[in-house]
């Protein structure tokens, strides 16, 4: 029998376009992926050394069900040496990714029918998790012309008894936006008594100025982070959560029940992620750096609009309404006829419809043969609109 919540879950747009990309590769066709928000990087090698090593070790078994106590306590070393915030490692939840960590949050701090502030248009798992369990999304839209950042006093006219809590996302999926030092302040203070739930997993991924923890700024918060972007390890399933000491019990029966543990060899090989990958990490955000510089120039040039140059994570959340009013149908055209995978900006909110997300998670020389095609695709297409 199909549930009332899983039959309600709305389509992933992004991998109906995956789909159908694949579909014209096995019959030949060549795609340049500008769709996918996955590095593109090996995972460093002192990341594989340290599993080979675990596993050689006979590391096999459940693990503690928060987490191998090595493990929390780089977490939280790392979080204090860049963030200059006390970490207890007492307060740390490892996770199968980040997901699983959301899946926790929501359901420990949540009774069904209890709300949590999204902006529009936001990352498009964090409704369809909190719908999962129970919980009520209560949409906050955020602008172009402000960066896609909350407008604090849109937050206080949301709030509510029935609010538990604000989500937040700097670096962001899908805009790339990344908060300043007072846009989180500001931000902080406007959520006033209800939690914070910090998305940080593009924490690093930053190519001007500093990206801020929430936990620089309030103690009642959640954050939650990974090894999935920054060290190249979405195949790892490596998660984590920094969570009030009240919640740390709940969280921990909640993953008891439902997940037992994170893998247990792959929990070594984050603390070499922490402690060993710098020089990998450094190369690796140059290079992304080098590929946005590039891209944003290539996408401006083509009509599209960009108000403000996005500074993190690997995307450009571009204005597409000169060309289209419906962004996934504007995206298979341009699939079709170009073979460019592109991710329609509907899926993250209705805000986000006009708009198109362009990933820079490809090589260079792909990015720039991508670009090419799309610049001949519009040019033979003619007309803004579609017209």
């Amino acid at each position: 029998m199909i549930s009332e919540r899983s039959s309600s879950l709305p389509p992933f747009y992004v991998m109906e376009v995956l789909e159908k990309a694949h579909e014209l590769e096995r019959s030949g066709r060549d795609v340049v992926h500008l769709e996918i928000g996955e590095p593109d990087f090996d995972t460093p090698e002192p990341v594989k050394e340290a599993v080979w090593r675990a596993l050689s070790e006979g590391k096999t078994q459940y693990t503690h069900s928060l987490g191998v106590p090595q493990l929390r306590e780089a977490i939280a070393g790392h979080y204090n040496e860049r963030y200059g915030v006390e970490v207890s490692p007492d307060n740390v939840v490892v996770t199968s990714g980040t997901s699983p960590a959301m899946l926790l949050v929501f359901s420990a701090l949540l009774n069904p029918g209890e709300e949590i502030i999204l902006s529009d248009p936001c990352y498009a798992c964090y409704p369809n998790i909190l719908e999962f369990v129970g919980g009520v999304p209560r949409y906050v839209e955020v602008y172009e012309e402000d960066g896609f950042k909350y407008r604090p006093e849109r937050i206080k006219e949301q709030l509510s008894p029935r609010v538990k809590g604000v989500m937040v996302n700097s670096p962001s999926n899908p805009t790339g936006i990344v908060l300043s030092a007072a846009d989180m302040e500001e931000f902080t203070e406007a959520v006033g008594s209800a939690f914070i739930i910090s998305d940080e997993i593009y924490h690093g991924l930053v190519y001007e100025g500093q990206e801020h923890s929430i936990l620089e700024f309030t103690d009642k918060c959640f954050v939650l982070n990974g090894f999935s972007k920054l060290y190249a390890m979405t195949g790892w399933r490596l998660g984590y959560i920094i969570s009030p000491p009240e919640f740390v019990r709940p969280l921990q029966k909640i993953q008891q029940n439902l997940l037992i543990c994170a893998n247990s060899f792959v929990q070594w090989a984050g603390i070499s992620a922490l402690t060993e990958t710098g020089p990998h990490v450094k190369q690796m955000v140059e290079t992304y750096e080098k590929r946005r510089q590039y891209i944003l120039k290539r996408i401006k040039e083509l009509g599209f609009g960009v108000s403000t140059d996005p500074t993190g994570a690997f995307y450009v959340f571009a204005n597409a309404k000169r060309f289209t009013c419906e962004a996934y149908a504007f995206c298979l055209e341009v699939l079709e006829n170009a073979g460019v995978a592109l991710t329609p900006g509907i899926d993250f909110g209705s805000g986000g419809e006009g708009y198109v997300r362009f990933s820079y998670a490809n090589s260079l020389s792909n990015i720039r043969e991508g670009m090419g095609r799309l610049e001949e695709f519009l040019k033979e297409r003619g007309g803004e609109n579609g017209s």
